[in-house]
């Protein structure tokens, strides 16, 4: 388990940064959860950023009567400073998150939602300023079409990037990233390293210097 003094070092720093660690780090596809992309408060920009420990929620389709039924609306399982993972079934065009959730979300003191696949109601979500990540967004609800199964269950993202209870979620203009919290110290030691040298980098850039030697001299392999 990460400490509090490192998770809030890890915060300083933008989903590209941790991404760019977590490759160095051999992570599966650098904890990039491709596809997802910010929707509010803004679509793709601003300074706005979710972070926080992943509770994850399965969704499964509406027909499927043999799937077990969490005891409360999963909604209601936000928590303070956490942030809601929700995996839809593949390829539905219906939305499995919308206002009345982040309303909900954002008075239990959510961090965010991050939503792989659709959102709607995106104005709502932008009234509140709470952020929400999805892979598109529907004009169609949940009812009928899906409903949540399982709460705090180890999800399959793609291929062997998981996201578990637990996990950090990263979110900002450029996208989601997955933290494991055993891989947290090193991820923010590379990147206060790193953070250093792409200062350097840009002095030496404003300065007039050309960009592949300045490079070559200042970036590790």
């Amino acid at each position: 388990m990460a400490s509090a003094a490192t998770i809030q070092r890890l915060r300083a720093f933008a989903s590209c940064d941790i991404g760019d660690a977590l490759v160095k780090l051999k992570y599966p596809f650098g904890g990039f959860l491709d596809g997802i992309t910010m929707w509010s408060p803004e679509r793709r920009a601003g300074q706005a950023k979710t972070f926080g420990p992943a509770i994850t929620v399965k969704m499964v389709e509406a027909s499927d009567k043999s799937a077990p039924s969490p005891p409360r609306h999963f909604a209601d399982y936000n928590e303070q400073g956490k942030v809601m993972y929700v995996q839809q079934p593949k390829g539905l065009y219906s939305a499995c998150w919308g206002g009345l959730m982040s309303t909900r979300a954002n008075y239990l003191g959510a961090s965010g939602v991050v939503i792989d696949g659709r959102m709607r109601d995106v104005n709502e979500h932008r009234e509140l300023d709470f952020p929400v990540f999805a892979r598109d967004t529907s004009i169609l609800g949940s009812n009928t079409f899906t409903k949540a199964s399982e709460i705090d269950v180890p999800l399959q993202f793609k291929d062997d990037l998981w996201v578990n209870p637990g996990d950090y979620l990263v979110g900002d203009a450029d996208g989601v990233v997955v933290v494991p919290p055993s891989l947290m110290d090193s991820i923010v030691q590379i990147c206060e390293e790193r953070a250093e040298i792409d200062r350097k980098t840009v002095e030496a850039l404003q300065q007039g210097e050309e960009m592949g030697p300045t490079l070559k001299r200042l970036r590790k392999p």
